[in-house]
C-alpha cells in the first residue's frame, strides 16, 4: 500500500523577497518600479519543477485600497508580476494579502497565521515546510505556523531575538543559496562517541561561516583544528574528554575518528558535490592536499618531521590523525609537505587540507547527480 506524503508549503514574502522593495516609500507604485530579486525566477522554476513543495505568497500590503495605495496601483503590479512567473514556468497555488496597517493589529497581518488556517488542519507537513522572506515578521510567521523560516536578509536582524534564532534555519543573502539548502537539505552532523578512553562531541555543519569551538586538551591540536572549520568555511565545534594522563594517542585517534564520520554523515548522498586537490604556500613550506570522497579510504603521507613535538603534540601523532580520518570518511587522502619550520609545515597541513574539503563538498545544484560513473559512492 502507497503511503501518500504530506503536503509541504513555502510561504513566500513578495516585497524584498520575489521583487525589489523601494527603500524609500517601501511600496512599488506603478510597473516602473517592478523589479524582480536576482535569479529568484530561476531558482523558483527549478523548484517547482524537481520538489514537491507549494507555492504561497503571503505579504502584508499597508493601507492597501486607501487613496494613497489604490486598489487599481497594486494589481496592475500584482497581475504583471505573476504573469511574468507563470510565463517562465513558475505557479503559485495561492496568494495571501493583508490590507491593513501595523496600528490595525489585526490577526490576518503577518506574523498573524488568520489568512492561513487552511494549512493547519493537520493536513500539511508543516514542521518541514519553510517561510521565506527578508524580515523578522516573517521569522515570526514561521514560528506561530510551526515551521522553519529562511531570512532573506542579514543575520544581524536576529541578534535582538535570540528567541528566533532557533526557528531560522537559514539566513541567505541570494536565491541560489536558498535553492541549494531546499534541494540539498542540511548538511549537518552530531557526533558523540565514548569509550573508556574518550568522551567526544562533535557538531558539524558543513554550509557554515567557519566558526569553531575546540576543546581537546591539547592547545596545539586545538589550534591545528580551529584551521579546519575557518579555511573550509564549515561551522564546527569538538569538545573532547580523553586520558591525557596516559598520554595524547587516544584523544587525537578519537577525534580523528569522530570527525571522519561527521564529515561522512553530513555529506549523505553526495550528489552534486565537486572533487579537488590544493595546494597551500605558508612562508618557508609547500603542501599539497588532494582528497576524494570516493568511499574508498587510502592514505598516502609523504611529510617528515624532524622534532618529536610541536606544542603540546607528537609529531608522530599526525599522520596517525589523518589515518584516523580519512578511514572514518571512506576519503582518498595524498598529503605532501615540505618545509624547514615544523610549526609552518604542519599549519600548512591542515590548511591545505580545509581547503581541499572546501573545493570537494561544494555542490552544484543544478547538475545535482552524483560525480561518479559508477553511480553511487
Amino acid at each position: 500500500m502507497k503511503i501518500q506524503r504530506m503536503k509541504r508549503v513555502l510561504f513566500i514574502d513578495r516585497d524584498g523577497t520575489l521583487i525589489v522593495e523601494p527603500p524609500e516609500t517601501f511600496q512599488i507604485d506603478n510597473l516602473e518600479q517592478l523589479e524582480f530579486i536576482p535569479a529568484v525566477i530561476r531558482n523558483l522554476y527549478f523548484i517547482r519543477k524537481k520538489l514537491d513543495f507549494e507555492l504561497v505568497i503571503v505579504s502584508n500590503q499597508d493601507g492597501l485600497g486607501s487613496r494613497d495605495y489604490p486598489v487599481e496601483t497594486f494589481e496592475s503590479v500584482q497581475d504583471k508580476m505573476i504573469n511574468i512567473f507563470k510565463n517562465e514556468g513558475v505557479i503559485f497555488d495561492k496568494v495571501f494579502i493583508d490590507p491593513s496597517r501595523p496600528e490595525d493589529n489585526l490577526p490576518t497581518r503577518k506574523p498573524g497565521t488568520a489568512m492561513l488556517t487552511e494549512y493547519m488542519t493537520g493536513d500539511y507537513d508543516l514542521e518541514n515546510s519553510f517561510v521565506i522572506g527578508d524580515r523578522l515578521t516573517d521569522v515570526e510567521l514561521a514560528k506561530n505556523l510551526g515551521c522553519r523560516a529562511i531570512l532573506y536578509n542579514k543575520k544581524e536582524l536576529l541578534d535582538n531575538k535570540p528567541e528566533l534564532k532557533s526557528v531560522c534555519c537559514l539566513v541567505a543573502s541570494d536565491w541560489d543559496t536558498v535553492s541549494e539548502f531546499l534541494f540539498a537539505k542540511e548538511r549537518c552532523a552530531t557526533i558523540r562517541r565514548k569509550t573508556k578512553e574518550t568522551e567526544i562531541y562533535i557538531q558539524l555543519n558543513l554550509d557554515g561561516t567557519g566558526k569553531t569551538a575546540i576543546s581537546t586538551g591539547l592547545h596545539f591540536f586545538d589550534h591545528m583544528l580551529e584551521q579546519i572549520g575557518k579555511h573550509a568555511g564549515m561551522d564546527l565545534d569538538i569538545h573532547v574528554t580523553g586520558d591525557l594522563k596516559v598520554d595524547e594517542h587516544h584523544t587525537i585517534e578519537d577525534t580523528g575518528i569522530a570527525l571522519g564520520e561527521a564529515l561522512l554523515q553530513a555529506l549523505g548522498e553526495k550528489r552534486g558535490i565537486e572533487r579537488y586537490g590544493f595546494y597551500l604556500p605558508m612562508d618557508d613550506c609547500i603542501c599539497s592536499v588532494a582528497l576524494d570522497f570516493g568511499g574508498r579510504p587510502w592514505l598516502v603521507w609523504e611529510v617528515e618531521f624532524c622534532r618529536e613535538k610541536v606544542g603540546d603534540v607528537p609529531t608522530e601523532m599526525f599522520f596517525h590523525f589523518f589515518k584516523s580520518l580519512s578511514d572514518a570518511a571512506k576519503m582518498n587522502l595524498n598529503i605532501c609537505a615540505n618545509g624547514q619550520n615544523e610549526h609552518h609545515k604542519i599549519e600548512s597541513i591542515f590548511k591545505g587540507f580545509a581547503r581541499a574539503i572546501k573545493m570537494a563538498i561544494h555542490r552544484d545544484i543544478f547538475n545535482y547527480e552524483l560525480p561518479s560513473t559508477k553511480g553511487v559512492l
